[in-house]
């Protein structure tokens, strides 16, 4: 690496190909031989671009932090607005349960990407139009309520959409970014819950210790709560620290993406085997089409981590595999 660094110091796109293939390396023997070529511009500025130490994390300007612990107590306030209102609980989370995450995550990226008054007047009234209508419905478990309940939450999610793609001209870069704020949005949330679980069990584990039973208590109110503000959190965290979880997202999709092929193929066989048809049985189908929805998620994070890099033939192929079934 040493007499590449050397043999390269002129060229500025072969130095960045040396530090993509193995950073590590290449900073150990950069830094090695810096006495020797730090008269170089070029070197100089490697050198900077090496030792800067960021922030491990952006807290981001009071203004912002204000406006997303705003969001978060408007998520807890929906989140308990059944037990205010006393309604039966059941009821309230299965119509109601987009409405705790999308309205608020909608309201931030409308903030932050200034949108316009029209549209968030516009958006605005079909968040209270589907509020009211979904809770209009009978109070049965009928076909017709329960695929209403299922399908509420992406037309919200579609709505969300229009604030985070904004008012900028190249709306396809715009839209792909959106797909990958969702994925980086689960990897970010998981992360907190997982956190926010272990720290409740310590918790309650403590004041059990003390002879004092709070987990009722506790899991319905701060757990549900935080729940409830884990998105906006989230969303907060990858907006101000891309680099979190940037490339995350794609990396689970390359280790996953042969894995998913190989139990996508393993399922179809079984359902050509046990002749099970998806099209007479509506619960099949909708896990059928959580499957797909999933197979095109791990393509599109698969491609969005190879671009830019070197073409891997049995990835496409993987991919292409994946795609056809």
């Amino acid at each position: 690496m040493k007499e590449e660094i050397l043999k390269h110091l002129d060229d500025a796109k072969d130095l960045e190909r040396l530090y993509r293939s193995n950073g590590s390396l290449f900073k150990r023997e950069f830094m090695a031989i810096y006495s020797e070529i730090g008269e170089s511009p070029i070197a100089k500025s490697w050198y900077e671009r090496l030792t800067y130490e960021s922030e491990l994390i952006s807290k981001g300007n009071k203004k912002e932090l204000l406006v997303v612990v705003l969001l978060a107590l408007v998520a807890g306030l929906i989140v308990k607005l059944n037990a205010i209102l006393g309604i039966d609980e059941e009821f309230y989370y299965s119509r109601n349960i987009g409405f705790v995450v999308f309205p608020v995550l909608f309201a931030y990226f409308a903030w932050i990407n200034r949108l316009s008054l029209k549209k968030i007047i516009i958006s605005g009234s079909f968040f209270v139009l589907l509020a009211v209508f979904i809770n209009l419905l009978p109070n049965n478990q009928s076909d017709t309520v329960i695929l209403a309940c299922i399908h509420m939450p992406l037309l919200l999610w579609a709505l969300l959409g229009v604030a985070f793609v904004s008012d900028v001209e190249d709306r396809n870069t715009r839209s792909l970014a959106y797909l990958k704020y969702n994925g980086d949005l689960v990897v970010m949330s998981t992360l907190l819950i997982i956190a926010g679980m272990i720290l409740s069990l310590v918790t309650i584990g403590l004041f059990e210790l003390l002879g004092m039973n709070i987990e009722d208590f506790y899991m319905g109110n701060i757990g549900r709560v935080g729940f409830a503000i884990t998105p906006i959190v989230a969303t907060y965290l990858i907006q101000k620290n891309p680099q979190l979880v940037g490339r995350i997202s794609p990396v689970i999709a390359r280790i996953f993406s042969p894995l998913v092929l190989i139990m996508l193929v393993v399922y179809l066989v079984a359902i050509v085997y046990s002749g099970k048809d998806p099209y007479n049985d509506r619960a099949f189908l909708l896990i059928f089409n959580a499957l797909l929805i999933g197979v095109l998620a791990v393509i599109y994070f698969s491609v969005s981590e190879s671009s830019g890099n070197p073409v891997n033939k049995l990835r496409i192929w993987i991919l292409f595999i994946l795609s056809t079934n």
